[in-house]
């Protein structure tokens, strides 16, 4: 029997590759497969030492467009000192346009095209004895120099395939890294930038193992598991028993993540899960893309933004679940001020986290075939992000990552809720223009090639707001002074702004604090703090109030846990 490693290069260590676990599941016992996986930042040449000393005589790569370039130098360096060895690859990268994939891969001996459980198994088998591929559907390879493609048969029956979470090397480490499952395969929808929109209709795999695999996996440790279904509530039943049984039997510290699409779900089901789910048990990932309706025709993609909306606000007025919302900048006919309503109507729902991304022209997509209808330029190489389109300049593009940069530091990370919430309403015409002109700022002054720590996050917007707007730094700085000391973990030492308070002056009301705590309210009173705790465990700041009054604000931490709480007081409470 020939020795097998399947392999791939992730994209972060906490990642983990479900389709050679389902490879790996369906063709043992018949092969003994072994599995290897990497990241893209390691060096390439320790890939390739560690692939080369298990001593394969076939390896398999799965392959996508975050890790097909850096997997074809593996390739390459492994023909040159592995002569003998079959190399196959597999996955959405490589499944469409095949002849491109052998013409420019000399090194690879086969493609998987799609699915490919039992055609990598028939693969296997024909390696190991007859080697008559007429025998294998579903692959690819060059033969006398030409493309032979034998397309696949029919799809395997979900419901008959093995598991691929019962592997014992996999055990070890499923507390640390994320976990993927599947309960369906195939969309229902059609849109043209997706690889989704190419496979017709859904198949379900059998709901009880489902539900046996993730009794097994968080019995096993595992924490963070993420549903990969295209659309896990296209069946209401379905997804309805799913969170029931998800609610019933999950153990404390497990996150589940789905995709949803939010305009197809019902009233109800969010009620359900408003009063019987635990917070943070669930985290929904939910694609809107565009608001733009002859955008989201174009690509026959159909969304009831009213539906949608309703859906959004429902879960975050329930304040169980976290919403992650999708966009994408560059689909045919958004131009800079189309999506920067968008970005506007969407960012109105104030999602937990609002992700940006940039339209990826994938092989075998509608959107790709049909580029030049909308004059799109994109890069050759993975990941095709475009550069441009007939309503969309590379300026534009250029603009809109500089929003995406801040962005991701100052409303995602939840750094400075407080401050980011005043500038957007308060402050600036929009809340994508806050980010734009933050932006702009932020890349002049070459912000985004340097490293940055919580203080310098502080410091950059405290002198973005002083040099280029003509606010009232005084309430905005307050804010802030609120934000830094809620996100700090211990007592700072020296923190971003310059002390108001005199020596004097700050023993002067920690003395009339020891006197009279409720000064600082019931609940600062509650901790009974003696003189040693107030000042080694306390910092006092002087702040202005949204409302322009001058304020104290005490932050106290927690010395075994290094919580920090806040209490805001009057400066007329303190004689």
């Amino acid at each position: 029997m020939k020795k097998v490693v399947l392999s791939t290069l992730n994209a972060k260590y906490i990642h983990t590759n479900l389709a050679i676990r389902c490879l790996k599941a369906y063709a043992e016992p018949q092969h003994e497969i072994e599995l290897s996986e990497y990241t893209i930042k390691d060096p390439t040449l320790n890939i390739v030492t560690d692939l080369f000393s298990k001593k394969p005589d076939i390896i398999g790569f799965s392959c996508y467009i975050w890790n097909i370039e850096e997997t074809i130098k593996v390739i390459q360096i492994l023909r040159k000192i592995m002569p003998d060895v079959t190399i196959i690859l597999g996955g959405p990268e490589v499944t469409y346009d095949v002849p491109y994939w052998l013409e420019r891969l000399e090194d690879v001996d086969f493609i998987v095209i799609g699915e490919g459980e039992e055609s990598f198994k028939q693969l296997l088998d024909q390696l190991d004895g007859d080697k008559d591929w007429s025998k294998v559907h579903g692959v690819a390879y060059l033969d006398d120099g030409k493309p032979v493609i034998k397309p696949q048969q029919n799809k395997i029956d979900l419901r008959e395939v093995p598991s691929p979470f019962r592997f014992k090397e996999d055990l070890q480490e499923l507390g640390k890294r994320v976990t993927y499952i599947e309960t369906s395969r195939g969309c229902p929808f059609r849109c043209q930038f997706c690889l989704s929109s190419i496979e017709v209709g859904v198949r379900y795999f059998d709901r009880e193992k489902v539900k046996e695999d993730i009794r097994f996996l968080m019995k096993h440790g595992a924490k963070t598991i993420k549903f990969v279904d295209r659309t896990f509530n296209i069946s209401r039943s379905y997804a309805m028993e799913m969170f029931q049984f998800l609610i019933d039997e999950h153990l404390p510290g497990t996150v589940f993540q789905f995709e949803i699409t939010a305009d197809i779900m019902r009233p109800e089901v969010i009620e359900f899960l408003n009063e019987h789910a635990p917070r943070g048990l669930f985290r929904f990932e939910i694609g809107i893309q565009s608001t733009n309706d002859e955008t989201n025709d174009l690509v026959m993609r159909k969304q009831n933004y009213k539906k949608l909306t309703r859906t959004v606000t429902m879960v975050k007025e329930g304040k169980k679940i976290d919403q992650h919302l999708d966009l994408i900048a560059g689909l045919p006919e958004e131009d800079y001020q189309s999506f920067r309503k968008t970005f506007n109507d969407v960012f109105e729902m104030r999602p937990e986290e609002l992700q940006l991304g940039f339209l990826k022209m994938l092989r075998g997509t509608g959107l790709r075939i049909r580029a030049n209808d909308h004059q799109y330029t994109y890069m050759d190489h993975s990941p095709y992000e475009i550069l441009g389109n007939n309503v969309l300049s590379f300026d534009d593009i250029v603009r809109i990552k500089q929003v995406e940069d801040v962005l991701e530091k100052y409303w995602n990370d939840h750094r400075m809720d407080r401050t980011i919430e005043y500038l957007v309403t308060e402050c600036f015409d929009t809340p994508f223009d806050f980010f734009q002109q933050f932006g702009s700022y932020w890349e002049n002054r070459g912000w985004s090639r340097i490293g940055h720590q919580l203080e310098d996050l502080f410091k950059r917007l405290h002198e973005f707001l002083s040099n280029e707007t003509s606010f009232h730094i005084s309430v905005i700085e307050g804010l802030m002074k609120l934000d830094y000391l809620d996100n700090q973990k211990y007592k700072p030492r020296k923190p971003w702004w310059t002390h108001e308070l005199t020596k004097e002056e700050r023993s002067a009301i920690y003395q009339s604090l020891l006197a009279q705590p409720t000064i600082a309210g019931d609940a600062f009173a509650s901790l009974k703090l003696n003189e040693k705790e107030l000042y080694k465990h306390t910092l006092l700041e002087t702040i202005r109030s949204k409302e322009g009054q001058d304020q104290y604000v005490l932050a106290y931490f927690e010395p075994s846990t290094g919580q920090s709480t806040v209490f805001e007081f009057d400066r007329q409470l303190v004689q």
